[in-house]
């Protein structure tokens, strides 16, 4: 499989996790998103014609949906397939709040800024009672105890949220997943999210 891949993209990072958890071998295509716009390139518009990334080459099949890629990567794997699609469509709603703050200020991306924080704030809160509520059922992901594509949908724009200048700290219930994430064997990096490290004192 072959994904066109923008290392900073939250979108595209979702897809190199979920096949890292998956011990699935993607083939990455680095394309400059920013600022050459290769992404509009009559090339990369011939695979795929809204111009947006990621796009998972298998074979014959395109996918151009981030949601669409996570489905196909997990058909083989129904551990990882649960209740997901309102969470899918919530983790849209999060590339469209804090993914957007995000790249208006690390990309200069025109935002109503004050606008799209509010409404990330809101979806934390949301995000942040549901995760307590599934803490009183011993469950730490969405869905369960075990992790499904509606926590790799949603993770990376969460995680990233302080790049677009929206703070974390007051969501105890969150940090616990996306410690819960960043714990999961196969776990790996972007820019900005990190994996576990344990801070060895030397005495």
């Amino acid at each position: 499989m072959i994904l066109y891949d923008y290392v900073l993209s939250a979108s595209c990072y979702k897809v190199r996790l979920l096949a890292a958890l998956l011990g699935k071998r993607l083939t990455l295509h680095a394309v400059i998103f920013h600022p050459a716009r290769e992404h509009q390139s009559p090339e990369m518009l011939a695979l795929n014609p809204a111009g947006t990334l990621p796009i998972l080459c298998d074979g014959e099949r395109v996918l151009t949906e981030s949601a669409d890629m996570l489905a196909h990567l997990t058909k083989d794997a129904p551990t990882w397939r649960g209740d997901d699609a309102a969470w899918l469509s919530f983790a849209q709603d999060l590339n469209a709040s804090l993914g957007l703050a995000r790249l208006h200020d690390i990309l200069s991306y025109d935002a109503d800024i004050e606008a799209v924080r509010r409404t990330g704030v809101k979806q934390l809160r949301q995000l942040e009672e549901h995760l307590t509520e599934q803490r009183f059922d011993n469950h730490i992901f969405l869905t369960g105890a075990t992790p499904t594509i509606a926590d790799i949908a949603c993770f990376p724009n969460v995680a990233l949220a302080p790049d677009g200048g929206v703070s974390l700290d007051v969501y105890p219930s969150i940090r616990l997943w996306m410690r819960a994430i960043r714990s999961l064997p196969g776990f790996i990096e972007m820019p900005g999210i990190h994996r576990l490290h344990e801070l060895e004192v030397s005495r």
